[in-house]
């Protein structure tokens, strides 16, 4: 036996040793995977029903870009579902040879067919998503699933990448039950479901989520507990705990209609520390929280800057919170506006709402830091 082949037979072991190596690690993530669903955490339940979704064939091929997120205080689950462009729906009608210019001709459906056909496609592929994820519900944690659909494309007047939710559609499972998906109407089933979008989804016009999913926005950031005593100042607190104390006060006070609370990046993303949202229909939506570890007297301006920041979020409230208090100015900014000014008494009294007794002084806190700095 020559070298040569010594050496393919050892390049095919290290190949065969890997392959079962790759093949084991795999497995264990899949019985974790099972185990951990059947357990009915969150996050195996996200995985197991973004599985699902992503192993569905169509006859076209686009990337799947798909966020699950699973509230189990209402057992609604929630998907960011990104559908292809129009551009990418098949347009071609039929091909022929033309036998005297010995060529092959291709012709393709009107604009206004490609359209039509994006938005049955669309209607299609929504339904039967809802209805993959019910049938695979091996666990009965889906009570509803809140669905939106998304588009990335380009913006023609930039030249920038933009997303637009182009449908929304909460479906309970009961309400699917009664349904024959075989002989329906996509579209009129979508609207006698309440789904909303606009009337032509080929014109990828955004709309409002019902329910948006929280993880699919990179600036969140994993919650943590904080850890203090009755005897802590919370003027003094460090800011980031600070924000992390927020979180937790809202998750409580939110907690009974099963909203959900984030906490954002330590980075300069217009002033966003935590964002909430709540599915109450008529008096919730999205809400945006700011927290403010202030000794002195918060100014107009950051009242101002949460104004704007609720605007761009395209949030429904701004709530604002600090340890110390706010001018007249403030105040005077605030009436009339989606907002909300907690000061320090207002927290104390939230918190201890919740059962958790803390302390403010604000004197204490400017004598300490000023020792500090000296």
């Amino acid at each position: 036996m020559n070298k040569e082949i010594l050496q393919k037979e050892k390049d095919w072991e290290i190949r065969r040793r890997a392959f079962e190596q790759n093949k084991e690690a795999n497995n264990l993530k899949i019985i974790s995977l099972k185990q951990n669903y059947l357990l009915k955490e969150n996050d195996a339940i996200n995985s197991y029903n973004k599985l699902i979704l992503d192993k569905s064939k169509y006859p076209f091929a686009f990337n799947k870009e798909i966020y699950c997120e699973y509230n189990s205080s209402n057992n609604i689950l929630v998907v960011d579902y990104y559908f292809p462009e129009p551009k990418n729906i098949f347009t071609l009608k039929n091909v022929s040879f033309v036998a005297s210019l010995n060529e092959i001709k291709e012709k393709h459906i009107t604009e206004k067919q490609q359209n039509n056909s994006f938005d049955e496609v669309i209607y299609k592929i929504t339904l039967r998503s809802i209805n993959e994820l019910f049938n695979s519900d091996h666990i009965k944690c889906l009570e509803a699933v809140s669905f939106n659909g998304w588009v990335r494309s380009i913006n023609r007047a930039t030249g920038n990448e933009i997303k637009s939710c182009i449908l929304s559609i909460q479906v309970n499972k009961d309400e699917l039950k009664l349904i024959n998906l075989e002989n329906i109407d996509p579209k009129e089933c979508f609207r006698s479901l309440k789904g909303i979008g606009s009337s032509k989804l080929s014109s990828l016009s955004a709309i409002q989520p019902i329910i948006p999913t929280l993880d699919s926005d990179k600036r969140f950031v994993d919650s943590k507990d904080t850890i203090f005593n009755e005897s802590t100042n919370l003027a003094l607190m460090h800011w980031e705990e600070f924000e992390h104390l927020i979180r937790e006060l809202f998750e409580k006070e939110f907690n009974n209609n099963g909203s959900q609370v984030k906490v954002t990046q330590a980075s300069k993303d217009g002033g966003v520390d935590a964002i909430a949202f709540d599915p109450d229909p008529i008096r919730g939506g999205k809400i945006v929280i700011q927290a403010k570890r202030y000794t002195n007297t918060v100014g107009v301006a950051a009242v101002r800057d949460l104004y704007g920041t609720v605007m761009n979020e395209g949030a429904n409230k701004g709530i604002l919170v600090t340890t110390s208090d706010y001018g007249p100015e403030s105040y005077k900014f605030a009436k009339g506006k989606p907002i909300t000014l907690l000061n320090g008494g207002n927290l104390l009294h939230l918190l201890e709402k919740h059962g958790t007794k803390a302390r403010i002084n604000i004197k204490e806190a400017k004598r300490i830091l000023n020792d500090s700095n000296n």
